[in-house]
């Protein structure tokens, strides 16, 4: 470790996980080229990592702001780049947070070329902001996490169906609670004593989910919000077509039909399944497989009964899909969602396209992730997308999720006065 060498992150070292952080360095050399490097150990213990080479300025010191990374994880001004440039020291990985009170702890270093430490610091990236309530949820058939911010409210709800994979997810609802949502994520299989795995989805289990989160007595709106990616794209799409009480969902690379399981309500099958064509995955060299074209088409006419009636749907959609999704054609699927509102008369939508983008669009400054197992699939699969493009769809996403939730799910003191 060198004294003189100072390697600061601004405006501090704890912060939540979606905030951005400065790093600067002094004290160096003029002129000196070293090298940045990101360290990190995600809660399944896989370590993810980063390196990128820069010179000081005249004076000695470094901005990532400023300065261009000169080779390594990524090139050029990128403020956070070792952050989400970070890759997994095992092919296949997807970063895991799933305790949300650890914060995700990244060490910062500055090396010699040579590779001799001259400074570190260490990031704790909390993913729950000091205040907030994080209370198991085990109720009726429901199990879930519920995310309470402090103080009287009223706060607009949110259901965050994270993903398909069994279990748990708490990342994205724990940060979206952390900006002012009242957030209940839920698991629908896998999970405390749900069974391990299912053959039909209920669409009831949901119903239950949204009067359970408009009963809080925080919640200021009359319906919920609903957050979704891949597969749960379409169980929000079928929630906001078929339930009360659904006033906005975020739809993040999903399919515009049911897919993989049969959905029913109240005991009738509403929706049959989409399902794929294993023949048509694309086998690379890496192990890992493009699934891209290998769903059947919703609109041949065998498959039409699968497509989720969202002209039937009384709230609005943001709809989002990355032009690189290498899993399935979302954009396609946004657009064939898009022609069918507008033929129906409905102008309750708005979109985001983001080219260069991949499968996983989450909150920003984690990891990207190239590919990794699939639980349908059975083996790796690529998610696409180009990591810088990638993270900065996920930075400009997390802003504009955030701004459809609060103008388009009703919040006011009387809805909640009500319920006391």
């Amino acid at each position: 470790m060198s004294a003189q060498v100072r390697l600061r992150l601004l405006p501090s070292a704890r912060c939540l996980f979606d905030e951005p952080i400065q790093v600067k360095v002094a004290g160096l050399r003029s002129k000196q080229v070293v090298t940045m490097r990101a360290r990190s150990t995600d809660d399944k213990g896989v370590v993810f990592s980063s390196m990128a080479t820069y010179r000081a300025d005249g004076n000695g010191e470094i901005n990532l702001e400023r300065d261009p990374s000169l080779s390594g994880s990524f090139v050029g001004v990128e403020p956070m780049g070792l952050l989400w440039s970070m890759t997994a020291d095992t092919l296949h990985k997807r970063f895991q947070k799933t305790n949300t009170l650890n914060p995700h702890v990244v060490k910062f270093s500055v090396h010699e070329e040579e590779g001799e430490m001259l400074a570190e610091v260490t990031n704790e990236r909390f993913l729950i902001k000091e205040g907030i309530s994080r209370a198991p949820v085990k109720e009726g058939n429901l199990r879930g996490v519920l995310f309470t911010p402090p103080g009287k409210g009223p706060f607009p709800a949110v259901l965050d169906l994270y993903t398909f994979g069994g279990g748990l997810s708490e990342k994205r609802a724990s940060l979206l609670a952390s900006r002012g949502f009242l957030v209940l994520t839920v698991s629908l299989y896998g999970h405390d004593d749900q069974p391990k795995n299912i053959k039909e989805i209920h669409l009831d289990y949901f119903e239950e989910a949204i009067n359970f989160l408009r009963k809080q007595e925080k919640v200021g709106s009359k319906g919920v919000g609903i957050i979704s990616l891949s597969k749960s794209g379409d169980l929000a799409l079928s929630a906001a077509s078929f339930l009360p009480n659904v006033e906005a969902v975020v739809w993040i690379n999903g399919c515009s039909a049911n897919v993989i399981l049969p959905l029913y309500y109240k005991k009738k099958l509403i929706l049959p399944a989409l399902m794929f064509d294993p023949k048509k995955r694309i086998p690379t060299e890496s192990g890992a497989i493009i699934s891209k074209y290998a769903m059947h088409s919703p609109l041949e006419e065998e498959n039409k009964a699968t497509l989720v009636p969202i002209e039937r749907a009384k709230g609005r959609f943001l709809f989002v899909a990355s032009e690189d999704d290498l899993n399935w054609d979302s954009k396609a699927y946004m657009d064939e969602m898009v022609e069918r509102l507008k033929h129906h008369g409905k102008d309750n939508f708005e979109t985001l396209s983001y080219p260069g983008a991949g499968h996983y669009l989450e909150p920003p400054y984690g990891p990207y992730c190239p590919s990794s197992f699939h639980g349908v699939a059975g083996k790796p699969v690529l998610w696409g997308g180009e990591p810088t493009t990638h993270a900065a769809a996920e930075v400009h996403l997390w802003k504009k999720i955030q701004e459809f939730f609060r103008t388009h799910v009703s919040c006011d003191t009387a809805q909640a006065k009500a319920k006391l």
